[in-house]
C-alpha cells in the first residue's frame, strides 16, 4: 500500500532545523539521518565526533527538540503534523512503525525525515518493541491499549496446531474488538492491527497461526510439505509433494530429500506406495500389519470383509496385500466362527 503525501518532508524539516544553532542542528541531523547519508548515528558515535559524552549528546538532542517545539516555525508547520495524524488515524490509529513509514515512502532518506517529524510532533506516541508487539506509533493511548489487549486475548485463544484462514482470524479478532469504534472496523485495518503482534503471524500461503508454530514459521522441507499436503486435502505421492513445493513456494525440493523428510516426521502417515497423508486426518500409522492389529484391538474379532473394508479406509493397497498379512499366524489367528483376531 502506498499513500500520496501532500507535505514535503525534507522541506519541512529544513525549515524546522533552521531555528537551531549549528552544533545542535548537526547533532539532530546525524542522530536522525537527515543529511546526505541516511544512516542514523549512535549517541556514542556523535559524542566521539564532538569529544563529549553520550549523555551530553542526549541532553543536546532533547534540548533541540524542545526548542523546535517552542518556536514560531513549529506552529507554522501545523498542517504537516495534522496530515500525518490524519493518515495514522486512517490506518487504524495504531500502526507498525516500519509499515507506516514504508507506506508513505520507499526512500530511506525520506522515511528518516518522516520519522523525525513523528518524534517531534507532540500528538504522536511511539511504543518500543517488546515481547508481544513490534515498534509502533499511535495517537490515543486508550485506543492503542484496547487493540493490544484484544491481540493478547486472541493469541491466548489460538493453539499451537491451529491454522486459520484470513477470514477466520479476522472474524475471531473482531469478537475481541466489540468495544472499539465502528469507524475502525474495516477488514484492512483489522489485518493491519494483526501485523502489530509478534506472537501471531501468517505462513507463505496466507494462513494464520502462532508465530512459533511449524505450520507458520516455516523452517525446512518438511514444513513446506505439510502445507502442500494440507492444501491438497487428500493423500498425495511424495514426488508430487516435491513438485508442489517448487511450484507454490519457488523453493528447490529434491524428490529424495522430500521423501526422507516425510518418513522422519510424525505429522505424515504413509498410506500407500509413496502416498502420504497427514496424521491429523486420523490415519493409523504403521505398515498394513500394524493397521490390521490396531483395527482388531479397537473392534475385536472381525470377518475378512470387515477387515478389508476398514483397512482400505486407512491404506491405498490391494486387497490381496491385506489377505497375505492376515494369513501370517505369527500375528493373526482365525476363530471358530470364521473371524480373525490377534494371535496370542
Amino acid at each position: 500500500m502506498s499513500i500520496q503525501l501532500n507535505l514535503k518532508p525534507k522541506q519541512v524539516t529544513k525549515r524546522l532545523l533552521a531555528v537551531l544553532q549549528d552544533r545542535a542542528a548537526e547533532i539532530i541531523t546525524s542522530r536522525y539521518g537527515l543529511g546526505k547519508d541516511p544512516e542514523r548515528q549512535t549517541l556514542e558515535a556523535i559524542g566521539g565526533k564532538y569529544g563529549i559524552t553520550r549523555e551530553r549528546v542526549r541532553q543536546i538532542e532533547n534540548y533541540a527538540l524542545a526548542n523546535i517545539r517552542k518556536s514560531a516555525v513549529y506552529g507554522k508547520e501545523k498542517e504537516a503534523f495534522t496530515e500525518l495524524e490524519t493518515l495514522l488515524h486512517s490506518l487504524g490509529g495504531i500502526v507498525v512503525e516500519h509499515d507506516f513509514l514504508n507506506s508513505l515512502s520507499k526512500d530511506a532518506s525520506i522515511q528518516n525525515h518522516l520519522n523525525f517529524l513523528l518524534v517531534l510532533g507532540e500528538g504522536f506516541k511511539r511504543q518500543k518493541e517488546d515481547e508481544h508487539f513490534k515498534h509502533r506509533w499511535h495517537v490515543e493511548d486508550a485506543h492503542a491499549k484496547q487493540i493490544e489487549e484484544s491481540l493478547k486475548k486472541l493469541y491466548k485463544n489460538i493453539s499451537d496446531d491451529d491454522i486459520l484462514s484470513e477470514g477466520e482470524i479476522v472474524n475471531s479478532f473482531l469478537e475481541h474488538l466489540k468495544d472499539v469504534s465502528e469507524k475502525y472496523k474495516d477488514e484492512e485495518i483489522v489485518k493491519r492491527w494483526l501485523s502489530l503482534s509478534k506472537k501471531i503471524n501468517r505462513n507463505p500461503l496466507g494462513e494464520w497461526g502462532l508465530s512459533h508454530s511449524p505450520n507458520i514459521r516455516i523452517k525446512g522441507i518438511r514444513d513446506y510439505a505439510f502445507l502442500v499436503i494440507r492444501k491438497h486435502g487428500s493423500p498425495i505421492h511424495f514426488t508430487q509433494v516435491a513438485k508442489s513445493i517448487e511450484k507454490l513456494f519457488n523453493r528447490e525440493a529434491h524428490v529424495a530429500t522430500t521423501h526422507n523428510e516425510l518418513i522422519k516426521d510424525p505429522r505424515f502417515v504413509l498410506v500407500g506406495r509413496g502416498l502420504y497423508a497427514l496424521a491429523e486426518w486420523g490415519y493409523i500409522s504403521g505398515v498394513v500389519k500394524d493397521v490390521i492389529k490396531k483395527i482388531l484391538e479397537k473392534n475385536g474379532p472381525l470377518t475378512k470383509d470387515e477387515i478389508i473394508d476398514k483397512v482400505l479406509k486407512e491404506r491405498y493397497v490391494k486387497e490381496n496385500t491385506i489377505l497375505v498379512n492376515l494369513q501370517n499366524p505369527k500375528f493373526f489367528k482365525r476363530t471358530a466362527d470364521g473371524k480373525y483376531a490377534i494371535a496370542a
